[in-house]
């Protein structure tokens, strides 16, 4: 049984308030009594929220970067080249030990929920096995959700048998990435026999969904148009989209309702795809990203996903959603305060609704998951992505990390300048 007490957590209409976690659960928030037989941590008037939840990720991946070579053109189809290059050499153990340090590095930066996409085009299923046991052994701290993800293509590269066997292994979403067959025709294909495998399970559907350039890249129209013929309303995701960024206005005017009438959501992954996309492009370069503040606007529910620490598409990352949300609101110009805010909640709350996270929140009778972060709010969370001070997974503190304290006397006040500065 886990219990705990927390002090004066700062909330996000300000107030200072108390959380007691009774048996792995928030029995109450408000004034609650110290008791000496609970473990008690003092968040100091520090900001509290919900664990951060990364909606898209490739773990099997993850940490390979350099291996057996770099990408040179940064592209995302080099990327699959190299990851192709890489797959004939991978070992189950080299997969768990990179996917091990990339879940700690997650879980101390406070993220307790990753959806990971892993490749099923290997007929071992050697991956998925793997991801599979990962998965097992950080349930105690970290949900770990699967996709089936036929990388190399469901149709180009006869992928169907494996795919079903994932699935059969307990893989939980059923992934795609129409835009990476041979034609628009086989794009289709693929997405109709996707989606009617997923309503036939009765599972979610999360799929790449037109990662490219392209203006004329639409299949995201007939996965919208799937999900509504199959009933699947809420359970379909398009990840990417960035050509939405490239469509004419007056196509987007009407794919937008659609999407809405469909309840499909987005997946934005605003650190690759700023990466990855425009490659081609001279100057003016296109900054790739799908259309946030207009896909928020029309009433659907967007998150954003990591995508790639350290592999064949992306040398950097560190596993912070901070980091990602900060992207997102440069590149998409979201710098409203209401804006901003939407971008924390695209690493909260929104991702969580997406994988239908069971007892997510900050309210009595939801799971005792909580991070305390030195910093007075969300927006100030972005701006300065600042020390995790506390991750509590179900009244267990996992991730400690010691204050940040300025030495400049600031009239004792706390402000967002107290933190960048260290003793020395």
């Amino acid at each position: 049984m886990s219990d705990l007490l927390v002090k004066n957590a700062r909330f996000k209409d300000n107030k200072v308030q108390d959380i007691l976690i009774l048996d792995k659960i928030i029995a109450e928030i408000g004034n609650v009594r110290d008791s000496i037989d609970i473990p008690t941590i003092d968040a100091k008037g520090y900001f509290v929220t919900s664990p951060f939840v990364d909606s898209h990720f490739h773990l099997d991946a993850t940490l390979s970067y350099g291996i057996p070579r770099v990408n040179q053109s940064g592209t995302l189809l080099e990327g699959i080249k190299l990851w192709g290059e890489l797959k004939p050499n991978l070992t189950a153990d080299a997969l768990k030990e990179r996917a091990r340090k990339l879940c700690q590095w997650a879980i101390a930066r406070g993220t307790l929920s990753i959806r990971s996409h892993v490749d099923i085009s290997d007929p071992s299923l050697l991956a998925v096995e793997a991801m599979l046991d990962i998965k097992n052994e950080y349930k105690p701290w970290l949900d770990l959700q699967l996709v089936a993800f036929p990388q190399d293509g469901l149709i180009r590269a006869g992928s169907k048998t494996n795919l079903s066997k994932a699935l059969e292994l307990g893989v939980e979403v059923v992934g795609g990435i129409p835009h990476f067959e041979r034609t628009m025709e086989e794009g289709t294909e693929s997405i109709q026999y996707l989606c009617e495998l997923a309503a036939a399970k009765g599972l979610q559907v999360d799929m790449h969904c037109d990662e490219s350039d392209d203006p004329m890249s639409r299949h995201i129209e007939t996965l919208t148009k799937e999900t509504v013929r199959l009933g699947l309303e809420g359970r379909v995701a398009g990840s990417h989209l960035t050509s939405m960024h490239s469509m004419d206005n007056y196509y987007v005017s009407k794919l937008l309702p659609l999407m809405s009438e469909a309840d499909v959501s987005v997946i934005a992954n605003p650190l690759i795809n700023i990466t990855l996309q425009g490659r081609h492009d001279s100057y003016p370069k296109r900054r790739g990203l799908t259309r946030i503040p207009e896909q928020l606007r029309a009433g659907l529910t967007v998150a954003f996903g990591h995508d790639c620490v350290m592999d064949p598409w992306y040398p950097l990352g560190s596993q912070d959603m901070l980091d990602v949300a900060h992207m997102a609101l440069h590149v998409a110009q979201m710098t409203g305060a209401t804006q901003m805010r939407e971008c924390f909640n695209a690493v909260t709350e929104y991702p969580a609704k997406i994988l239908d996270l069971d007892g997510y929140g900050l309210k009595k009778g939801c799971k005792g998951d909580l991070v305390i972060l030195q910093c007075m709010d969300d927006i100030e969370a972005l701006r300065l992505r600042p020390a995790r001070l506390y991750v509590v997974r179900e009244g267990d503190v996992l991730s400690s990390t010691a204050e940040v304290i300025s030495n400049l006397d600031l009239s004792g006040k706390k402000s967002s300048t107290d933190f960048i500065f260290s003793k020395p």
